[in-house]
């Protein structure tokens, strides 16, 4: 399957898409004014414990308290590792020992006072009115493998099948870690020689000494580890050997990719490419059309039924219909076959507009128990290709199918969308940061295909103006600096808030 990498990096956004066989399968979004805190590790300070809750809530210097709760706070590692790739810290699955934990584990009350200090990673990012989610088992990702401070067992990626080489691997990282420091095997460590694998080692163990000292030296809260930027850890966590191409549109990322790689998995430097055609990557690859429909309520299947993905506070609601589609044999046919075509399309829409939480399929009614097996078991396969983990109930009696969907950031409406405030916040539009990069953006566009123009005006909403002026003022200083052009922002009071227009005045003959 072609995979390919593409990254739209600007001063104010960079934005990371996933694609296979160029369609859209993911999109990472991170903002300067708001860079994610998944991954960092800070030295914190209770603030509450909650015995009833078994859990705590920890002051780490965000605006919110952090959540820890009692489960995080011990390594307690099987044998086999889940690496889920893309995701810091890594997971590590604890199934084998689930049964044993409670009636071993303390109580958080005995363990933790109001005023003590500990060293906790993130796990999850602040989310909506939540804090962020904390673990007291820090790890640091590198390339090929994961470090585990908390544990000195080593542990090997499912992925790698071959027991041969997970014995390789094994002894390699056996005989060159630390004592006091355990280990995940990545799938990427798949072949690699001795010596890199070392190199790896090598690495991760100096940048936790480098944290740990840190944390000798400062008082709570303080950062203590900063993840990679969303560039770097795009290529450390999804340019694998499957991956055809990497293309970045910014020359200086594009450097630093070069010098990343070239340190890590030299073998994949030639996969690199550096865009620099005027016409924007996004538009030029259709990702920018993509983006538009992953924000939409109704999916349209390509025999002509559609699927509608409502999202709730509580929960996600998905609804099949089949729409145009009237099939060629009897009805049960049409039936199973439009659920099996939005099984697929919906797996696609999960991980896409990145939805997790409860998640409540009302596939059309069908009355053979055989074609709700197969139905049923589609979807369980179609899950399996997802790395977000996800559980699954069979359809109940209303023909429902109820399943979660581990939930790790903000879903992509979440992201790029507020509540609508002409409907009582019962829909969504796009909010107005979303809106003012768009804007920016297109004037990059218009400036790049446009080389005579002098000036390029954005007439847009007084809200967006605001923001743009306020927030982005440096932005568009350097915009016009690197364009060589006039940028001048116009508020209009007769366009709604999504709304906008760029315009360009060429220079006098």
């Amino acid at each position: 399957m072609t995979r390919e990498i593409v990254i739209n990096a600007a001063p104010f956004e960079t934005r990371v898409a996933l694609l296979e066989k160029q369609r859209l399968i993911e999109i990472f979004i991170e903002r300067a004014r708001d860079r994610g805190v998944a991954g960092n590790i800070y030295k914190g300070r209770v603030t509450r414990v909650l015995p009833g809750m078994q859990a705590a809530f920890v002051d780490i210097g965000l605006e919110k308290a952090a959540f820890l709760h009692a489960s995080d706070l011990d390594a307690d590692l099987g044998d086999e590792f889940v690496s889920e790739e893309g995701t810091t810290p890594i997971e590590v699955d604890k199934t084998a020992d689930a049964d044993k934990t409670p009636s071993r584990r303390i109580p958080i009350e005995e363990r933790l006072k109001k005023g003590q200090e500990l060293i906790v990673q993130v796990a999850k990012q602040p989310i909506g009115t939540k804090g962020a989610r904390i673990t007291a088992v820090p790890s640091l990702p590198g390339r090929h493998l994961v470090l585990m401070p908390s544990s000195n067992h080593i542990g090997v990626s499912r992925r790698i099948d071959d027991e041969a080489e997970r014995l390789r691997l094994k002894e390699i990282v056996r005989a060159e870690r630390p004592s006091d420091c355990g280990f995940i095997i990545r799938t990427a460590c798949e072949g690699l020689t001795k010596r890199e694998v070392q190199g790896d080692i090598r690495f991760l163990t100096k940048l936790w000494k480098r944290t740990q000292g840190k944390a000798e030296t400062v008082g709570a809260p303080a950062l203590l580890h900063y993840d990679m930027d969303l560039v770097l850890r795009t290529v450390r966590d999804l340019f694998t050997a499957d991956t055809q191409r990497l293309v970045v549109d910014n020359r200086r990322d594009y450097q630093r990719i070069l010098e990343f790689v070239e340190t890590v998995m030299p073998r994949m430097k030639n996969r690199i490419e550096f865009y620099e055609e005027p016409e924007p990557i996004f538009d030029r690859l259709g990702i920018e059309t993509q983006i538009t429909k992953a924000l939409e309520r109704k999916v349209w299947l390509k025999s002509g039924g559609y699927i509608v993905i409502d999202q709730t506070e509580a929960l996600t609601v998905v609804d099949v219909n089949t729409g145009r589609y009237v099939g060629k044999k009897s009805q049960e046919e049409t039936i199973l076959k439009t659920n099996l075509e939005a099984v697929r399309t919906l797996v696609e829409q999960l991980r896409l507009r990145n939805l997790g939480g409860l998640i409540v399929i009302d596939f059309i009614d069908m009355e053979t128990s055989a074609h709700q097996r197969e139905v049923f078991e589609s979807l369980k396969d179609a899950l399996r290709k997802d790395k977000a983990r996800s559980r699954l109930l069979p359809i109940s009696d209303l023909g429902l199918i109820e399943m979660t969907r581990k939930r790790t950031r903000e879903s992509l409406a979440q992201l790029l969308c507020t509540p609508c405030a002409s409907c009582d916040s019962k829909g969504h539009v796009k909010s107005t940061s979303t809106v003012a990069y768009e804007v920016l953006r297109r004037i990059h566009r218009e400036a790049a295909l446009n080389p005579k123009l002098a000036v390029v005006t954005a007439h847009v909403h007084p809200t967006v103006a605001q923001f743009l002026q306020h927030h982005e003022d440096r932005t568009l200083g350097a915009m016009e600096a690197q364009l060589a052009k006039k940028v001048v922002i116009k508020a209009t009071e007769s366009l709604v808030e999504t709304q906008f227009e760029v315009t360009g005045v060429e220079a006098a003959a």
